[in-house]
């Protein structure tokens, strides 16, 4: 291992089983990131450390819970939170910092009634105590109120921008003033009941996503829907967005819960895991008792977890490829790409069909270091994996590997019964420390054969350094400071750089104890040191996901 150690950080390469040093944090200062902050007023200026590139002019925007509590009655789960959307600024040499909440339907009421009020992932809304029973019934059987709680991700559709959680609910934002321009109900133009928040776009600005739908005989399937870029008379592209593909579902009434997917030049990837959403608690529980969305996932203990394939241009389902392997939970797909008849998946798995939300409760989260190790400990483990499926299949190659790509290790058999068995390539494995919100050189490598995955380091959970891992050498580089806690690292390519990490990693790194608690971290995406950083007189609450804006 190769390390250069200042007092102030840690930046280190090293082999695919030691994911850098084991960082304790006994003063529990990861807390803070689980707190409520006040919306700002205006944007405020950053003091700067270190050399911005002269070339970063443009926008980070984020996405992530900013009010932990209503009145009295507190929010339980991390994906409860209401969004609230933060943005740097980077003009001139000179950054600012400004954080709105969105104006949902879910904040503005509870807001207006000090209560929660639509039902999130992991907190039931009551009815309001103060109507008399008569009302309260028919509260209950008005049907299911949808939270439109959008502290996901933002991403954008043609010419606009949308906040967006996994529900059929979008919302519309100013990436300038972060201002809430309107709530989009997505089931007005495609037939979905939601969709992830990982969208994939091409390179014209064409945006293909899933969700999953009721399809033939009432039975669950899974759309894959197709939204064109900026359309030249200026109408919303959502209006011609369209279903191109529909992928069965293994359980007829149960899907799987889905975060993200994956897409090459000429085909979709679909992991199916054994975490599914029992559609008939969800509809029963919720009319009935005040039950949340966590209330209706169930883990499915014997079916493993399942590829599907679709082709893109004529989109259509594979149906012919059944592949399976043993379970997982899956988040993040980092990339896919075809390479001599085969297709390459590198995933940020989660070993086994426990439902790792269940780990992500606030008060899990807000334990004292030695707890929140312990509950670590019982978790589904994490695990970096290349699965690699072939698209040639021929009846009489049983029983044998029909992988030949000579750089990995995975393998995929035919069995008697037309499926196909995969094993992956273990790219990146430490017990208990996950290597999750991956991201790429995107513009340049989706879909395509690439070197490089960054990703957030999450310690027993607690984010705490920025890592960057070659797929193909597995070597990995760390960036670690002490009682940091840093968010889901951006890649920015350097403008017409030919290199694929020539260019910057954007990462919001807060640092609870310090005089300018919160700061923006720019890396230099090679070596993974710092070039700057630019830090403001505030905590900034964990964010999720989001984008740069140029």
């Amino acid at each position: 291992m190769q390390a250069g150690v200042s007092c102030k950080q840690l930046v280190s390469t090293e082999s695919v089983n030691s994911m850098a040093s084991r960082v304790e944090h006994p003063a529990a200062g990861y807390r803070k990131i689980f707190e409520t902050v006040e919306e700002l007023s205006e944007p405020i200026p950053a003091e700067i450390t270190g050399v911005l590139p002269s070339w970063l002019g443009g926008s980070l925007l984020r996405m992530g819970p900013g009010l932990f509590e209503v009145g009295d009655e507190p929010f339980y789960h991390l994906f409860d939170g209401q969004a609230m959307m933060h943005k740097f600024d980077l003009k001139n040499g000179q950054v600012t910092y400004y954080r709105k909440f969105i104006r949902t339907d879910a904040y503005v009421r509870a807001m207006t009634e000090n209560r929660v009020v639509i039902s999130e992932f992991g907190t039931a809304a009551y009815p309001d105590p103060c109507k008399n029973i008569f009302s309260r019934f028919f509260t209950y059987f008005k049907g299911i109120e949808v939270t439109d709680n959008c502290l996901v991700n933002i991403y954008p559709i043609g010419e606009d921008f949308y906040a967006v959680t996994e529900t059929n609910y979008i919302t519309k934002v100013d990436p300038d003033s972060l201002e809430t321009l309107s709530k989009v109900d997505l089931c007005k133009y495609l037939s979905v009941n939601g969709v992830t928040a990982h969208p994939h776009t091409d390179t014209d600005g064409t945006v293909y996503n899933i969700g999953n739908c009721f399809g033939k005989n009432m039975s669950l399937a899974y759309n894959i829907v197709k939204i064109p870029p900026a359309q030249k008379d200026d109408s919303d592209p959502l209006e011609k967005s369209q279903v191109v593909a529909q992928l069965p579902s293994s359980e007829r009434l149960k899907p799987s819960y889905m975060h993200s997917f994956g897409m090459t030049d000429n085909y979709f990837v679909f992991v199916e895991q054994p975490v599914k959403i029992n559609l008939l608690k969800f509809l029963s529980a919720w009319s009935i008792t005040g039950a949340t969305y966590m209330d209706c996932f169930e883990s499915n203990d014997s079916m493993g977890t399942w590829f599907h394939l679709a082709t893109k241009d004529p989109a259509g389902y594979m149906s012919s490829h059944k592949f399976r392997t043993s379970a997982f939970n899956l988040f993040h797909h980092i990339n896919a790409y075809e390479d001599e008849g085969f297709i390459v998946v590198d995933l940020c798995t989660w070993k086994g069909h426990d439902f790792v939300y269940n780990y992500l409760y606030l008060a899990n989260l807000r334990e004292e270091w030695e707890e929140v190790k312990k509950a670590a400990m019982r978790a589904p483990q994490p695990e970096v994996r290349r699965y690699v499926l072939p698209l040639d299949i021929h009846r009489e190659e049983q029983g044998k590997n029909l992988v030949s790509l000579s750089y990995t290790t995975a393998t995929a058999v035919l069995h008697s019964d037309g499926t196909i068995w995969l094993e992956p390539e273990v790219l990146l494995s430490g017990p208990r420390q996950a290597f999750e919100f991956p991201q790429i050189n995107y513009s340049k490598c989706r879909g395509k054969k690439y070197s490089f995955a960054y990703g957030l380091g999450l310690n027993h959970f607690i984010p705490d350094r920025i890592v960057k891992l070659n797929v193909q050498t597995k070597e990995t580089w760390v960036w670690q400071e002490e009682e940091c806690y840093p968010s889901e690292p951006l890649f920015v390519p350097t403008p017409g750089a030919t290199e694929e990490d020539d260019g910057v990693l954007l990462s919001i790194v807060v640092k609870p104890g310090a005089e300018r608690p919160g700061f923006l971290l720019v890396l230099d995406a090679m070596k993974l040191t710092e070039l700057a950083r630019a830090a403001v007189n505030t905590i900034i609450p964990v964010t999720l996901h989001g984008m740069y804006k140029p």
